[in-house]
C-alpha cells in the first residue's frame, strides 16, 4: 500500500503514541483486570487531543475531521498494536451520528467528537445477535414521545458512556421496521443489569441492561423512522473495516515480538529462530498478515470510492471479505505466536497471551464469521468471480 507524505506522517505520529506512551501501560492494565484509573484516562485523552487523534470518522460538518477510509484504517491498524482496548482511548464516536439533525449535533455529536460526552451502540439482545432485522425492543409512539422496553447486551463502552444509539423495533410498515434514538444513560426507567466478565480484560466493559418503560422525546429520533436497521449495516460496514485494520496492527504487533523473541531464545545451543519449525510459522504469519492488509486497504479504497448501488455492494462484500481473512489470520498468528514464546506464551504479562484472548472476539462482533460468508456468498452468486478480482 502506498501511503502520501501526509499519511505517512499521520501513521508515524500513531505508531509513536502508541508504543511509548500506551503499550507501556498494557502489563498493569491487565494486572487490573483492564482497569484504567480515572487520572490515567484523562490524562491520555488530553494527550490525544493534543495529537489531534479523535473523531476522526465523522464529517467536518458535525465536529469530527472527517479523514478518508484510508486515513481511518491506517490510525487503526496502529490502534490494533496495543492489547487491552488501550487503543480505544483515541475515540471515534460512531458513524451513524453524521445523520443527527442540528440539534442533535449541538447536544450530542459536537460534544462527542470534542471529548465532553461518549457514545454506546445499542443492538444486541438475548434472542438477536446476528439477525439485527428483528428486535426484541419495541418503541412505542405516546405523544411527543416514545416509551422504550426490552434488554440490551454487549453494550461496548457502555460503563464510559452516558448515552446510547439504541435500536428498537418500531412499526413494521414503515421502511425496515427499526428506529434509531439518542437515550441518555441517565433516563429513569434504565436499569444496569450486570457487568459481566469476558475473556478479554479490555479499558472499557459491555454491560447488559433493561429498559423499563423509558421515555424519549421524538426529537431524539436518529435518521428517521424506519431507518434503524439501515443505518445499523452502514455502522458494521465501516466497523468491519477498522476491526480488520487493528487486526492487522496486532498481527504484526505479535509478529514482531515472535521474531525478536525467536532471535534471543537459545534451545540446543542454537537461537530457535534458526530451526524450521519456527521459521514456517513466522513465515506463515507474514505471509497471511501481507494478503491482510492488501484486502483491507483495498476494502476502504473501495468504499471510499463506491459512486454506483452495486459498486457500494461489491464494496460491501469486500468489506465482509476483510474482515473474514483479517480476523482469522491474527487468530492463526496469536496461536503460532504463543508456541514460540512456549510457557511464556501462557503467562498474562506476555503480549500473545493477550491477544490470544483479546482477538477470539473479532470473529464474532460486527457480523460473525458465518454472516460475513453469507454477504460473500450472495455476491458471488450475483456477480461471479469477475465481478470481485
Amino acid at each position: 500500500m502506498k501511503f502520501t507524505s501526509e499519511q505517512q506522517e499521520l501513521r508515524e505520529k500513531v505508531r509513536r503514541f502508541v508504543y511509548d506512551e500506551l503499550i507501556p501501560l498494557e502489563v498493569a492494565t491487565e494486572a487490573a483486570d483492564g482497569k484504567l484509573d480515572a487520572a490515567t484516562r484523562a490524562r491520555l485523552h488530553a494527550r490525544v487531543r493534543e495529537l489531534n487523534l479523535s473523531a476522526f470518522s465523522l464529517p467536518r460538518a458535525v465536529g469530527g475531521q472527517g479523514l478518508s477510509w484510508v486515513d481511518q484504517t491506517i490510525i487503526n491498524e496502529e490502534m490494533g498494536k496495543a492489547t487491552n482496548a488501550l487503543g480505544w482511548l483515541m475515540w471515534d464516536p460512531a458513524i451513524v451520528l453524521s445523520y443527527a439533525t442540528a440539534a442533535q449535533i449541538e447536544r450530542y455529536v459536537r460534544p462527542s467528537c470534542e471529548g465532553t460526552r461518549a457514545d454506546c451502540y445499542a443492538i444486541t439482545e438475548p434472542a438477536h445477535g446476528s439477525d439485527a432485522s428483528v428486535m426484541d425492543t419495541t418503541a412505542t409512539r405516546d405523544g411527543e414521545a416514545w416509551v422504550l422496553n426490552g434488554v440490551k447486551w454487549h453494550l461496548t463502552s457502555g460503563d464510559v458512556a452516558d448515552y446510547a444509539v439504541v435500536q428498537a423495533a418500531t412499526d413494521p410498515n414503515v421502511g425496515d421496521g427499526n428506529t434509531l434514538f439518542f437515550m441518555d444513560l441517565d433516563t429513569p426507567g434504565i436499569e444496569i443489569i450486570d457487568n459481566p466478565k469476558y475473556m478479554h480484560n479490555l479499558i472499557v466493559e459491555h454491560p447488559r441492561i433493561r429498559l423499563n418503560n423509558v421515555r424519549v422525546p421524538n426529537e431524539n429520533i436518529l435518521g428517521g423512522v424506519g431507518r434503524g436497521l439501515e443505518l445499523s449495516k452502514e455502522w458494521f460496514r465501516h466497523e468491519r473495516v477498522m476491526i480488520a485494520a487493528r487486526c492487522c496492527g496486532a498481527a504484526a504487533r505479535l509478529i514482531e515480538e515472535a521474531t525478536a523473541f525467536a532471535r534471543t531464545r537459545v534451545q540446543f545451543g542454537e537461537a530457535i529462530a534458526n530451526y524450521q519449525a519456527v521459521q514456517f510459522m513466522l513465515a506463515d504469519s507474514l505471509t497471511e498478515l501481507w494478503a491482510a492488509r492488501l484486502m483491507t486497504y483495498a476494502a476502504a479504497q473501495a468504499e471510499e470510492t463506491a459512486q454506483s448501488d452495486d459498486e457500494r455492494k461489491l464494496a460491501h462484500a469486500q468489506i465482509s471479505m476483510a474482515k473474514l481473512y483479517a480476523s482469522e489470520m491474527a487468530g492463526r498468528v496469536a496461536d503460532r505466536a504463543v508456541q514460540i514464546f512456549g510457557g511464556r506464551g501462557y503467562m498474562r504479562e506476555n503480549v500473545a497471551e493477550r491477544f490470544f484472548r483479546e482477538l477470539r472476539v473479532e470473529r464474532i462482533w460486527e457480523g460473525t464469521s458465518e454472516i460475513q460468508r453469507i454477504i460473500i456468498a450472495n455476491s458471488l452468486y450475483k456477480r461471479g468471480v469477475a465481478g470481485h478480482i
